[in-house]
């Protein structure tokens, strides 16, 4: 009899435990890595953390995660150089893969290019988002990534937003770009002067330093008879608190020359917005942590991620300032960038 009660309490016991909530519940460990401190940055990490606590990972619950962000001396321009950041990333990336997370999330695509192999080759899921171009960051195509991560991407038909862009301001036939060494800002560039001419517009670019004035350059590019700037995704623009924006306003204004931003953040002065959403680059990569992390999805099946359809933002107090009146057609499909 005794020995039956033994038994009978054993299975009770393991029924217990195996009952939902009696068990312990995981707690995830999530590793972010990026590059520079700009506020697109921070809206993509605050929407990822709300987004991770709707879908049940919230931390101090079930879910510790910890940032790594790779800053620079914006005055001390070797610093940005290439072979500086790369050792710095590459130095992150191998320190995180000795923490055995249970997934990465690289934010920008020097954090994701750069860091992603230490952490795929040591096991661990990497997911990354705010990458303009995922073949620039290693991955095989647009929509398919590679071995061991995946993503979301701020991709977006070059050619469509200058269709936008021409729609909006008909009478540009000349647009000027200003950019920084930053990744995302070469792809940008590099398509927009693809895409232009096919549209009948003319792209004057001029690359500067991440510690380099704006001033000079946008004076250059509007003796070259530059009539809009377009502002690319580039962390160069978010610096010295937001000080090449600054400039770029004060430079163009007397001569009522628009900016058209690329960057979907509201930026000073900017007058059109047409892109992807930050908020969105926070939300998608939601999807895949949470199928990498519940269900055991491999990184690699799941396909990257983008916003699909562009959104447009408009600036009316600027535009009243540049005396310009946006057609019917662009006024309808957009928003107020407040």
């Amino acid at each position: 009899m005794e020995r039956m009660i033994k038994v009978i309490a054993c299975i009770m016991l393991c029924l217990a435990i195996a009952m939902p909530g009696f068990a312990e519940e995981k707690t995830y460990r999530i590793e972010v890595l990026q590059v520079a401190t700009v506020a697109p940055f921070q809206t993509i990490y605050d929407t990822f953390i709300k987004e991770l606590e709707k879908n049940g990972l919230a931390k101090g619950k079930n879910l510790t995660i910890n940032r790594t962000i790779i800053d620079f001396d914006v005055e001390k321009a070797g610093l940005w150089k290439k072979i500086g950041v790369l050792m710095r990333i590459k130095s992150e990336a191998s320190r995180i893969a000795g923490l055995k997370p249970d997934l990465v999330l690289t934010i920008g695509t020097p954090a994701t290019k750069y860091g992603k192999d230490a952490i795929i080759s040591a096991g661990i899921p990497v997911v990354f988002t705010a990458v303009a171009v995922p073949q620039a960051a290693g991955c095989k195509s647009l929509t398919e990534a590679g071995p061991g991560f995946t993503g979301t991407t701020l991709y977006m038909n070059v050619k469509d937003a200058l269709r936008i862009v021409k729609l909006a301001f008909p009478h540009v036939k000349t647009l000027g770009i200003v950019h920084s060494d930053d990744d995302n800002a070469i792809a940008h560039a590099d398509m927009t002067k693809k895409e232009g001419p096919g549209l009948g517009l003319t792209i004057v670019t001029k690359q500067v330093g991440k510690s380099d004035s704006i001033k000079p350059a946008v004076q250059e590019l509007m003796g070259k008879g530059v009539q809009a700037f377009i502002v690319p995704l580039d962390t160069y623009y978010g610096m010295r608190d937001n000080e090449p924006t600054r400039d770029i306003v004060e430079a163009t204004r007397p001569a009522k020359i628009p900016i058209v931003s690329f960057i979907h953040q509201k930026l000073h002065g900017g007058a059109l917005y047409v892109g992807s959403e930050f908020t969105t680059m926070g939300s998608l990569p939601v999807q895949q942590v949470v199928k990498i992390l519940k269900t055991g999805a491999k990184p690699e099946t799941l396909p990257i991620l983008r916003q699909q359809d562009l959104t447009i933002m408009v600036d009316t107090k600027t535009l009243k300032d540049l005396n310009i009146n946006l057609p019917m057609e662009i006024l309808q499909i957009s928003k107020s960038v407040d």
